[in-house]
């Protein structure tokens, strides 16, 4: 792989047939996927960021659940084997808990499931540094580091124009350049965006007691959705979706006041929660983000570039990894007289991503509307259809079964 950087004194004319704009984890699937399949990549983003010493060995506050459809693509990139096995927590069971004074149950296991694990849980470095091992041996991957300025497209190619002068030519521009994707921007892509006035608050913690592999979420109303994630030992991660206001001081705090905070819902099962060392409480915005297209004039959308959704579900990295499967295997199963940005190409990209993509839309903010509720009579309904649901076992195995990406 030619690796380099742009700069005024190294304008670069580079022609690809694939530029990948982006340099996170699904822009970097996304290089190695098209380069497997025999297509030259470019992959445009600002210049890594080395981390801060001693870092390395800490663990990162933000994790991902990967279901078997990340794995198996991570798993035929060679990457999924690279990545730091002692940092990986196979979830082997969910309970979840509605609220009130006799709140709803539902539990799934991997065992109902007829799986070996439900997911997997992922730190976002684990996942990164061995997606840059996988970039730095790869065959037809061209890294540029720069910021673009101007995107034009054709009837034969499409063009990005970086800010020192330098151009590189593509047949197909992917953007996976994230929640605020400039790609969809230059595009004029209609965007509808949603608020949810959440925060997700992030970070470590120890717990006295084992929580033999099983993820724990209650849905509190007031207070937002908290998730406790395992990871190895006994360690789990958190993911609270809560109100701006409550978020605020739950970061503020520190991450002492949210062990303290959490055993209110964790003591029973986890015992004494102490921060995981060094002590980090992270917060970021939540929204539904819906673009009006997936794709333009030989241009395609990934990732948070394509559908931001809340993490109520843990799924929104696991859609970016679907979009880009079925982003390959449309290019890959075109017909030869079509090039790869060919519009009806990237139709059946769109097609191809159209069903799941707007289940988990419609899921998760029908999820969230639902738990935030704060009427007694919705209460006793929802946690009703909780311990319902928990009874169903064939409807229980229909949504793991698209929890597990088997669909």
């Amino acid at each position: 792989m030619n690796k380099s950087s742009t700069s005024s004194a190294t304008r670069q004319h580079v022609q690809t047939a694939v530029c990948i704009v982006g340099n996170g984890a699904i822009a970097k699937t996304a290089a190695l996927a098209f380069a497997q399949s025999g297509q030259s990549v470019t992959l445009l983003g600002p210049p890594p960021v080395t981390p801060p010493d001693g870092l390395e060995a800490s663990w990162d506050a933000r994790v991902y659940a990967l279901n078997h459809t990340a794995q198996k693509l991570l798993s035929s990139l060679k990457v999924w084997g690279a990545m730091e096995a002692a940092r990986i927590a196979p979830v082997d069971a969910m309970i979840v808990k509605g609220d009130g004074e006799q709140p709803g149950h539902i539990s799934f296991d991997a065992y109902g499931a007829h799986a070996d694990t439900l997911a997997w849980i992922v730190e976002d470095r684990n996942l990164n540094q061995a997606l840059d091992a996988a970039l730095r041996f790869a065959q037809n991957v061209h890294v540029v580091s720069g910021r673009a300025v101007a995107l034009s497209t054709g009837a034969e190619h499409a063009s990005v124009q970086l800010d020192d002068g330098s151009q590189i030519r593509a047949s197909l521009i992917v953007g996976a350049d994230g929640a605020q994707s400039w790609v969809r921007g230059q595009c004029d892509i209609g965007l509808d965006y949603k608020p949810y006035g959440q925060k997700g608050v992030v970070a470590n913690f120890e717990c006295e007691r084992p929580h033999h592999g099983a993820a724990l979420q209650w849905f509190t109303c007031s207070r937002g959705i908290v998730a406790l994630l395992p990871l190895p030992g006994n360690r789990v991660s958190l993911v609270w979706s809560a109100p701006d206001a409550l978020a605020d001081t739950l970061r503020d705090e520190g991450a002492q006041a949210l062990a303290d905070r959490l055993a209110e819902f964790a003591a029973d099962k986890l015992g004494k929660l102490t921060p995981v060392l060094p002590e980090q409480v992270k917060a970021f915005p939540l929204t539904l983000m819906r673009p009006h297209s997936l794709v333009a004039e030989r241009v395609a959308l990934i990732g948070d570039a394509a559908h931001v959704v809340h993490p109520l579900a843990g799924h929104g990295m696991n859609l970016g990894f679907g979009d880009v499967r079925d982003l390959v295997q449309a290019v890959a199963g075109r017909e030869e007289h079509r090039s790869i940005g060919d519009s009806r190409v990237l139709a059946r990209y769109s097609r191809a991503r159209k069903e799941e993509v707007l289940a988990m839309q419609v899921t998760t903010d029908g999820l969230y509307r639902l738990f935030t509720a704060n009427l007694e009579p919705v209460r006793v309904v929802r946690n009703f259809g909780l311990n319902l649901l928990d009874k169903l076992p064939i409807v229980k195995r229909q949504l793991m079964a698209h929890a597990l990406g088997r669909h």
